[in-house]
């Protein structure tokens, strides 16, 4: 698994106009290769009179799915610089539609390619991208009496608690990154005077 990726921070269209053509670029997150369809769907749905619908998108934090469409424009002249464009900016978990009415110019394979890779990079810089961490969820087991500290200093210190639950004891969900677990554990340790317990779940990403 990638320690980090980046992605899309929102949903959004950014236009740009190219020798009369114009091109709007739809980008969006997608959890998931059928959220990346759905999204292109809808795109081509809203622009059916367009002249090109043409889209990429990568899944997976290893970009692990790579797919692109240049939907009728000459062969790697779309789809592939919109795809490269992505990879080149480490997006990962992102779907992109750019939609082209013809203005009666045309650009020649260089300056499609130009168009279209240009346009999603417009885009991204528009709507703005994140990053997302990978870190392991940990879970705090400690009495009520130095809950209240122990979350204040997990604040504190800018950790991030994810869920707190009330029992006979109290159960307050983290993330850590890997590398800072043996020192959490130290830390937890020498806080709670080795009451509390620390339990490592799985992995997952966060806002970074």
């Amino acid at each position: 698994m990638q320690d980090e990726y980046r992605t899309v921070a929102r949903a959004g269209v950014h236009e740009t106009e190219v020798n009369r053509s114009r091109f709007l670029c739809a980008v969006a997150p997608a959890a998931t290769e059928q959220e990346a369809q759905e999204f292109i769907a809808s795109v081509r749905k809203e622009h059916a009179d367009a002249s090109h619908n043409c889209w990429a998108y990568v899944i997976g934090a290893n970009a692990q799915v790579q797919k692109a469409s240049d939907d009728g424009e000459p062969g790697g002249t779309a789809g592939v610089p919109m795809l490269q464009m992505l990879l080149r900016r480490d997006m990962r978990y992102v779907v992109a539609v750019v939609t082209r009415y013809y203005g009666g110019v045309k650009l020649g394979a260089g300056g499609l390619i130009r168009a279209y890779g240009g346009s999603v990079g417009e885009a991204l810089d528009t709507l703005g991208t994140i990053t997302r961490r990978r870190f392991r969820l940990a879970t705090v087991t400690v009495d009520h009496q130095r809950a209240g500290k122990v979350q204040n200093d997990l604040r504190a210190t800018g950790r991030e608690v994810r869920d707190v639950r009330y029992g006979e004891a109290v159960t307050i969900e983290i993330g850590l990154p890997d590398a800072d677990v043996d020192a959490f554990r130290a830390w937890l340790a020498d806080t709670t005077a080795g009451t509390a317990v620390l339990e490592l779940g799985g992995e997952a990403y966060g806002d970074a």
